[in-house]
């Protein structure tokens, strides 16, 4: 069994976590995250945030950056992602 099962609304999700048995719900740039780091592992920081603008169709810059940042310690923080 997969210890993250995903169930996408829309653009929104939520994640069941079956190690810790938390359920979280994701917002649309942080579900896009999730799923870069998910299927991507090794990617760099800035590969990372790149791929996520891309996605979004967003443009990179600082504001971009440091809610990209945010997220990912959001994640880290509720255990949906490994710290560094």
């Amino acid at each position: 069994m997969t210890r993250f099962q995903i169930k996408t609304f829309e653009r929104e999700a939520v994640v069941f976590d079956t190690v810790s048995g938390d359920t979280h719900f994701l917002a649309p740039l942080t579900v896009a995250l999730f799923q870069i780091i998910q299927n991507n592992p090794g990617m760099t920081a800035d590969e990372i945030e790149s791929t996520l603008a891309a996605r979004l169709f967003l443009q990179t810059s600082p504001q971009f950056t440091r809610m990209t940042d945010e997220a990912i310690i959001s994640l880290r923080r509720i255990g949906l992602l490994a710290p560094p």
